[in-house]
């Protein structure tokens, strides 16, 4: 088995990927949990007949669904939106600018 040297780049580079992963999942069940509490409270404050099948009820969870998908996208997908060979990309733009 490999020794592990906390100050080598992969190792910081794997415990940064780990902690966004984790970060993941607690702002996931945040998420559900969050938003199934206020589907509840506005479940109870219904009247007799009234549906809790209306759109003001989701569009919370729906917008707050739509960020949370991209977060994940950004996690699971390193290279997706503005990944790390668009910054490399970038970084030599703007050296060879400056020259």
């Amino acid at each position: 088995m490999e020794n592990i040297n906390e100050n080598d780049i992969r190792y910081k580079e794997a415990a940064r990927r780990v902690k966004r992963i984790k970060n993941f999942y607690v702002f996931t069940f945040i998420y559900f949990a969050v938003n199934l509490f206020i589907l509840f409270l506005n479940y109870k404050e219904l009247e007799p007949g009234e549906t809790i099948w209306k759109v003001e009820y989701f569009v919370l969870p729906f917008f707050w669904g739509i960020g949370l998908v991209g977060y994940a996208l950004s996690v699971f997908l390193p290279g997706f939106i503005l990944g790390n060979k668009w910054e490399e990309k970038k970084i030599k733009e703007l050296m060879d600018k400056n020259k």
